[in-house]
């Protein structure tokens, strides 16, 4: 099991095949597999004359890119180790991941060039790179893998400091296969990655979609009009999408049916869908199958998928399993857990714990808290949720998010639902903040639907709106109207930088 295995697989079965099309302002770039095996192979000779061996880490800054892509590839090539990048971190948080992962070389866009400026190692521009790749003769594929690290992803600090999350060759074909055996990915489809390629959902289908010899679309920057250009010109057949995402195109003046008609699969997922939206969506799509993926960067991908038929199927939607994210994929295992790590009965409230050969070995280089999230033999994931009879999985929330008022627990998400219902609102993010008196309670920071005005929104109607489907305790106590919600690279609220904003 080694991530470079696809190239050469379909070099064989169909070595002219368009491995990789990248969409750029003035055009199309693509590669065929016989291209992108070569072009990989000369690009980790360039790696190696650089001093790049097997074991070193290599950090990558550059949105979604083809450049990137042969990176990826060329690192594995060398048995070296991918370290991509958030793209929107600011200078301190590049050099954090940087002195942290100890990379051994700096592969950077020429537009976030000004992140790497004094950092204490060798850079070199992907351009340059790719100068320097051609005037290699091509080096032959160690084929690392196995229990090789292939990867450190840093975790998209929600919730405090980034990590070092580390996942092996067979971290990444284990999810691959977790999702597969759950839904076909057939070789024929055309795979939009605009996940960014520094997220566990992007990388994770890149590798899934070029082990089975699937076409890859890749696009620097999530927008909306151009998203839908490129699944109509393209002929796009899949792609994975955060909520937010899926609302900009919905949202989009150009978009209609018929121009969207060739996406038959959207998987969504990494922040909770309003039911609202998902209902908007399905819709809009009525020809694709939805399906829900649950996992974390320490997983390598999904565990859990909640399958197309329980998106759309009346029985399935009598049961409530639309509001589920699934059951346990293949080679997952998945329990509800209390405080001591015993396990719930159905039904209750407890930690989600997960085990399997998709989970990581821990973090880099901070092995207390690796041995704290992987307690037991199960990676403890740090979300709240519960488990029905028939072992479908439904998140209630993180369990850090939860607040805790008058001795009541909130779950965020839970009241974020509600106050989306209102006509009003556009986006909910839901946080604690302290007070003398109940220990915390809940604040709610809302994006008006535009126009609205301020006094439209007073927080008694919005407490009044919530009282009708919530406890008292659960319903806001404070209210910030907003433009816009903070979002990571991800599309997930900080809701750190919502506490930060409050506090000031």
């Amino acid at each position: 099991m080694y991530l470079t295995q696809g190239l050469h697989r379909s070099l064989q079965r169909h070595p002219d095949k368009p491995a990789l099309r990248h969409l750029t302002d003035g055009g199309v770039r693509e590669h065929s597999f016989a291209q992108l095996l070569h072009d990989t192979a000369r690009h980790a000779a360039a790696l190696q004359a650089r001093g790049v061996q097997g074991g070193d880490r290599v950090a990558l800054l550059a949105p979604n890119h083809d450049l990137l892509v042969r990176a990826l590839f060329a690192c594995w090539w060398l048995g070296a180790v991918a370290c991509p990048l958030n793209v929107r971190w600011s200078a301190p948080e590049v050099a954090y991941a940087v002195e942290d992962s100890g990379a051994a070389l700096l592969v950077v866009d020429e537009s976030l060039a000004p992140l790497a400026q004094g950092l204490p190692l060798s850079v070199i521009d992907l351009a340059q790179w790719a100068q320097e790749a051609e005037g290699q003769s091509p080096v032959p594929d160690l084929r690392v893998g196995g229990d090789a690290l292939a990867a450190i992803l840093y975790t998209g600090g929600t919730t405090g400091r980034s990590k070092g999350v580390m996942l092996s060759h067979a971290n990444f074909w284990s999810a691959s296969m977790t999702r597969g055996a759950e839904l076909n990915n057939a070789p024929e489809a055309v795979s939009l990655l605009v996940a960014p390629l520094f997220h566990v959902a992007g990388l994770g289908r890149l590798v899934g979609q070029t082990l089975v010899g699937g076409t890859c679309v890749t696009m620097a920057h999530f927008k909306p009009a151009a998203v839908l250009q490129a699944i109509e010109q393209h002929q796009i057949s899949d792609m994975v999408v955060v909520p937010t995402m899926l609302q900009s195109l919905l949202d989009e003046p150009s978009f209609s049916p018929p121009r969207v008609r060739s996406l038959n699969r959207i998987a969504f997922g990494a922040a909770p869908m309003p039911p609202d939206l998902l209902r908007r969506a399905l819709q809009a799509w009525p020809q694709a199958e939805f399906f829900q993926a649950y996992g974390l960067t320490e997983t390598a991908g999904a565990v859990c998928i909640n399958l197309p038929d329980n998106h759309r199927h009346p029985e399935a939607l009598a049961q409530g399993r639309l509001n589920s994210v699934g059951r346990a994929g293949l080679g997952a295992e998945i329990l509800i857990v209390d405080e001591s790590g015993r396990e719930l009965p159905p039904g209750q409230v407890g930690e989600i714990v997960v085990r399997g050969p998709m989970v990581t070995r821990g973090y880099w280089h901070l092995p207390q808290a690796s041995a704290d999230a992987l307690r037991g033999g199960w990676f403890h994931t740090g979300d709240a949720g519960r488990m029905d009879a028939q072992g479908y999985l439904f998140i209630v929330d993180r369990l850090k998010d939860m607040i805790i008022s008058g001795g009541e627990n909130v779950y965020c998400a839970e009241v974020e639902s509600v106050l989306r219902t209102h006509p009003l609102v556009s986006q909910a993010a839901v946080i604690g903040l302290p007070d003398p008196h109940w220990g915390e309670v809940v604040h709610a920071v809302l994006v008006p639907v535009a126009g609205t005005l301020p006094e439209q929104l007073p927080l008694q109607d919005l407490r009044d709106w919530c009282r009708e489907q919530l406890a008292g305790y659960k319903c806001p106590r404070g209210l910030s109207l907003v433009p816009a919600l903070p979002l990571s690279a991800a599309g997930k609220v900080l809701k750190t930088v919502l506490r930060q904003q409050l506090a000031a």
